[in-house]
């Protein structure tokens, strides 16, 4: 259930469900809304949270750094990340072509969606809520400004000569649950750009970028 996941009731299942409605379902059907409103809200929610977050802990970091920092964090590629450790996906409401058409994959969408579902958490449960929220999101991640971010890089590499994003696939799983090691391929369309291993998805997706700059030195 996405509410476990997410690790907040809501009190509204209302203000959820237009969180996860798409325009494109919006536009299908005549009267219904969509989770724009929410995005925006939630984008400046997610936002504020991160930036005092890494203030209070980052005390030896001047504004470049956190400005640089906040960025990485709240990017659509990291946003996308979060919906997917929560199954976000699976949920969303979208228009026939748009599921059709793989959305519920597209980091866009899920992005967009992640932040409407903490827009909606701010409306449903106050501030208090959604920072409880973002702060468990952002627990998971390094925020030492000095570490080496491949995947920030390529994205701007690949964002400057082809005009899009970079797409990461696990392609392989070896070992126990408890002790798993990830493969993950780098692709642009169906170009693979470069590929990695690592104890995670995240540390093995930065070890496919590494690998797809360094073919590209």
């Amino acid at each position: 259930m996405l509410e476990e996941n997410i690790g907040y009731v809501f009190k509204e299942a209302g203000t959820l469900r237009l969180a996860l409605t798409h325009r494109s379902y919006a536009a299908e059907h005549r009267g219904c809304g969509c989770n724009e409103r929410l995005e925006f809200l939630g984008d400046s929610v997610v936002g504020m949270i991160t930036a005092h977050y890494i203030y209070q802990r980052l005390p030896d970091c001047d504004e470049g750094v956190l400005a640089k920092l906040k960025a990485q964090l709240v990017s659509g590629p990291s946003l996308a990340q979060w919906g997917r450790d929560i199954g976000l996906g699976e949920y969303l409401i979208l228009g026939q072509g748009e599921a059709a058409g793989g959305g519920k994959n597209r980091d866009s969408i899920v992005s967009d969606a992640m932040e409407a579902v903490i827009g909606a958490i701010c409306i449903d449960g106050g501030y208090e809520a959604a920072r409880t929220f973002v702060e468990s999101r952002l627990a998971k991640v390094s925020l030492s400004p000095d570490e080496t971010d491949f995947k920030s890089k390529l994205q701007e590499a690949v964002q400057k000569a082809k005009k899009t994003i970079p797409r990461y696939e696990i392609t392989q799983t070896v070992g126990p649950e408890h002790d798993k090691t990830f493969k993950v391929s780098v692709f642009v369309g169906k170009e693979e750009l470069g590929c990695g291993r690592g104890k995670s998805r995240k540390e093995a997706e930065q070890a496919a970028a590494k690998n797809a700059l360094s073919k590209s030195a």
